[in-house]
């Protein structure tokens, strides 16, 4: 064999090793996702639903604006659900702009249904295209909340909480 050949066949039985030598950048954990709450546990809840904001961030822009409602058993429930509702009208109704998320949760979904659906009633058709739109409930209420944001041309996202 010529000298030329041996060094290139040496050269390319040693490439593999070299590569093999190369430090590697240490990959970063993912963390597993926060489990649903099984009580009514507010701090619990809310741990839950940022959880879930920063899973569905892809296309978001801006922080979400993150809605909850505690339990239906706690006190001073009907003060908590007229308040965060005004709220909820008056954010939207403001107007919410393309890269915007909006995360709505509750152990109390279907009254949380209720107030999303009641805030998008008098939103102008096609005026919120790319703003995305999280509810986290009871698939019992999914269809109701995803037929009440529809028309404002949101991109809805359903999770489901058990």
């Amino acid at each position: 064999m010529k000298l030329t050949t041996r060094l290139m066949l040496a050269a390319c039985l040693a490439l593999p090793f070299a590569a093999c030598n190369k430090e590697e950048k240490p990959k970063e954990a993912v963390a597993a996702p926060v489990a649903v709450p099984t009580t009514g546990d507010k701090k619990a809840w809310q741990e839950y639903i940022k959880d879930v904001a920063k899973r569905n961030m892809e296309g978001v822009t801006s922080a979400p604006y993150a809605y909850f409602l505690p339990d239906e058993s706690s006190p001073d429930f009907a003060g908590e659900y007229e308040r965060q509702l005004e709220k909820m009208k008056g954010d939207v109704g403001r107007g919410i702009l393309e890269g915007n998320m909006l995360v709505f949760g509750s152990p109390a979904s279907a009254k949380m249904a209720d107030a999303v659906i009641e805030s998008f009633k008098e939103i102008q058709p096609g005026s919120m295209k790319g703003v995305k739109v999280v509810f986290i409930g009871a698939a019992a209420d999914n269809e109701r909340v995803k037929a009440g944001v529809a028309p404002a041309g949101v991109d809805y996202v359903f999770v489901q909480t058990k």
